[in-house]
């Protein structure tokens, strides 16, 4: 083969070789994003999604009827609701409570009170009787009386026996007529309280009817004044609305928001909320509006968290105050809100997208030519950038992606994550010693008299 034949050949081969290592170069060059460590203020913010709210609201409730508990109906079922939305005037319909029910008990009521009338009337008639009776057996006892004295007036010349013995049968009539008088006036007290409570309890029944008929005239729930209808929703989240049952203990049916006074309520994570306090500012924006951005401050923080549903973490409560009026603004819109926790002068921070973790650690790509995984110990963040407290040091190069061999680079600074580490245990004895100092300052329990002694005796008998 000729050497021209040769370079023909070649050429092609080392113009391929090279392209090939000019792009692979270009390749690396354009994944290897870093950003530097600074130093500055730095913003801390808690995010956080929530549902705006009325501060102030009307509520609209059950008849006031229906409270009394002389009508022994504890709760009703909603027949028909307006949607919630729809707005209302003064007097407009909202909604219909269950009318079949209150019907059933005024026709029990009324069967209760057409009984009761019956007894009443039977107890009169038969308390006319028993008294008739009585007086019967105290005009005889008087006509006895009135016999025995006339035969002891016969008498007079008999024998001291008889007489004796006519003396002793007026005295028993005499008696016995003090005595039937004396039962009378008993009897007819006795008889006056029988048809007394019959009486009453026949007021009873009929004011029982009376009520449930006054209750049925006012099962059509009304508006209070204008505005825009909420359903009434309950802590744990249940919503009243048709089918719903209310009663004495769940009065409310809806609400009539006052959008003049809006509030975002929020749950926030158990982690974050330490960093919440009354009174942070914070930027509040609509998800349906997405250009509004709206001023707000915290107004409340709950005290104790509660459980979210289907898993074990805890959440607490917070109100947010929107300040200002938009009238574009409904209830039961979702917010994003932005809660500015703290401002830290003067602080080493990153991109928060230069921080990577693994099952246990957190660490960053460290250096711009040969990057090591640097484990860093991070501190307050916000929606671009955290604060470092250990790892790092101004000006440090980091990486925004993960090197192509990532997985061979060793850790360093496994010290930091030792303190990490005992940090956390520290904070964990801690708590644990401020818990039993409550326990111990907490007062002992009272013994109360005359019923600790009992408890102490059985406790000793088992």
């Amino acid at each position: 083969m000729s050497n021209k034949k040769i370079l023909l050949i070649a050429i092609p081969a080392i113009l391929l070789i090279t392209l090939y290592f000019f792009f692979r170069k270009g390749e690396t060059d354009n994944n290897q994003v870093t950003v530097s460590v600074q130093r500055g203020t730095f913003n801390a913010l808690v995010f956080s999604s929530g549902q705006l709210e009325s501060e102030k609201s009307e509520s609209i409730n059950i008849p006031e009827k229906l409270k009394d508990r002389n009508l022994r109906i504890w709760e009703l079922a909603i027949t028909n609701m307006i949607d919630e939305g729809t707005q209302v005037d003064s007097g407009d319909y909202v909604a219909t409570l269950d009318h079949k029910a209150v019907e059933e008990q005024i026709k029990l009521a009324q069967d209760d009170m057409d009984r009761m009338l019956s007894e009443y009337e039977d107890s009169k008639i038969d308390s006319n009787l028993n008294l008739d009776n009585q007086r019967d057996v105290i005009v005889n006892a008087r006509l006895d009386m009135a016999e025995k004295k006339i035969i002891m007036d016969e008498n007079i010349y008999e024998s001291p026996s008889i007489k004796k013995k006519a003396g002793m049968d007026l005295d028993k009539s005499t008696r016995k007529l003090e005595q039937e008088q004396n039962a009378y006036v008993l009897k007819k007290q006795q008889e006056v309280n029988k048809v007394d409570r019959k009486y009453i309890n026949y007021r009873q029944v009929l004011d029982r009817s009376t009520g449930l008929q006054e209750l049925f005239n006012t099962l059509e729930i009304k508006a209070p004044k204008a505005g825009i209808i909420t359903y009434f929703k309950f802590p744990w989240g249940e919503i009243i609305k048709t089918g719903s049952k209310v009663g004495p203990y769940n009065s409310t049916i809806a609400t009539i928001p006052e959008m003049s006074n809006l509030i975002s309520r929020t749950f926030i994570n158990e982690i974050d909320i330490s960093k919440v306090k009354v009174g942070q500012t914070v930027k509040i924006g609509v998800d349906a509006f997405p250009d509004k951005q709206l001023p707000g401050e915290v107004l409340s923080v709950a005290n104790i968290g509660q459980a979210m549903p289907n898993s074990d973490a805890k959440v607490f409560e917070v109100k947010i105050k929107i300040f200002g009026k938009d009238k574009e603004l409904k209830p039961a819109m979702t917010t994003s809100n932005a809660i500015e926790a703290g401002i830290f002068k003067d602080t080493l921070m990153v991109a928060s997208d230069a921080v990577f973790e693994n099952d246990s650690l957190k660490f960053v790509y460290l250096g711009k030519e040969k990057p090591v995984k640097q484990i860093v110990w991070l501190g307050e963040e916000n929606e671009n950038y955290v604060i470092i407290k250990k790892g790092l040091k101004e000006k440090d190069v980091v990486w925004l992606s993960e090197p192509k061999n990532a997985e061979d680079l060793k850790y360093r600074g496994l010290d930091i994550y030792a303190e990490i580490l005992k940090e956390k245990a520290n904070s964990k004895i801690k708590a644990e010693k401020e818990r039993e100092e409550m326990v111990k300052k907490a007062p002992e329990p009272t013994l109360v008299t005359g019923v600790a002694i009992p408890i102490m005796k059985a406790n000793q008998a088992k």
